[in-house]
């Protein structure tokens, strides 16, 4: 089984608690759908609940996890778990997505910890990813992350991330601005690296903006704007894709709304571009 589905088309937007009021004033005609961070709304109640609800009403949700540390070593949290799955059949959210990497050992790491590209690592992250899936009644995308160090490798990033999608048949969260990233901390090529992901499980992607350290290093973000580079692949990234659902991330230092909404109609006319060149191709 790799198809992918989203329910979900166009340009999304991350919804931050931030932009809860000051979106509500503004034009979200270009918006697709938004996405969440579960951990940040389950047993939410009272003004931001009603918020939230005023959102569902208007956009489709997609949900990218921030806390389930699918590659840990300690056993899963079930009990967050069955709530996830609660939270997600509320507000009708058929992709959930998280990040390969784990970022908890007997305590929390506030940090997404990068992943051993080994054989036996594959083998423990694709039998977690299948526990979640079983648990949440729902395929899942993993993201490909951003990392600063490498752990220990008997396989490079790419065949690892195509091993693990493969061994528990789940879906690809693409990151286009993490591949742009690792590209420079890591120094490979970041075209050679779309080629070689496996399209027909991408089921949406993440683009967002970063800032340089110094020449060879770049850290993530999610602070500053798109960048030109992230903007040229993401184009990249649509001629082996088609223009697959992409969310904006924004986590702070938000600009003013319209210049934020501004990106988000940026993707949509990258998307429709997209879309017309494909039509006269055919």
């Amino acid at each position: 089984m790799t198809s992918r589905s989203t329910a979900v088309n166009g340009a999304g937007l991350g919804l931050r608690r931030a932009l809860l009021g000051p979106l509500q004033e503004a034009d979200l005609s270009e918006v697709g759908f938004m996405e969440l961070a579960p951990e940040n709304w389950i047993g939410v109640g009272g003004k931001l609940r009603r918020q939230l609800a005023w959102y569902g009403e208007r956009f489709p949700f997609v949900c990218h996890g921030l806390s389930l540390s699918i590659g840990a070593p300690e056993p899963l949290d079930r009990t967050f778990l069955k709530r996830l799955r609660s939270f997600l059949d509320e507000h009708q959210v058929s992709c959930f997505s998280e990040h390969l990497s784990y970022c908890s050992e007997h305590c929390h790491l506030y940090d997404l910890m990068p992943l051993p590209f080994l054989p036996e690592t594959v083998d423990w992250v694709a039998g977690r990813i299948e526990q979640v899936q079983d648990a949440i009644g729902r395929r899942i995308a993993v993201e490909n992350i951003s990392y600063y160090a490498t752990v220990a490798t008997e396989m490079s990033e790419l065949e690892f991330i195509n091993e693990v999608c493969k061994r528990a048949d789940c879906l690809l969260l693409l990151d286009v601005n993490n591949v742009h990233v690792n590209s420079v901390n890591h120094g490979y090529d970041p075209d050679e690296f779309l080629a070689g992901l496996p399209h027909e499980r991408v089921a949406y992607l993440h683009i967002a903006g970063h800032h340089h350290e110094a020449d060879d290093l770049i850290v993530d973000t999610h602070g500053a704007a798109v960048a030109d580079p992230v903007w040229g692949l993401l184009r990249h990234a649509y001629e082996f894709l088609g223009p697959v659902p992409t969310v904006l991330e924004r986590d702070f230092n938000f600009p003013p709304v319209p210049e934020l909404l501004a990106e988000v109609s940026t993707i949509a006319r990258i998307q429709h571009e997209q879309d017309a060149r494909a039509g006269q191709a055919a």
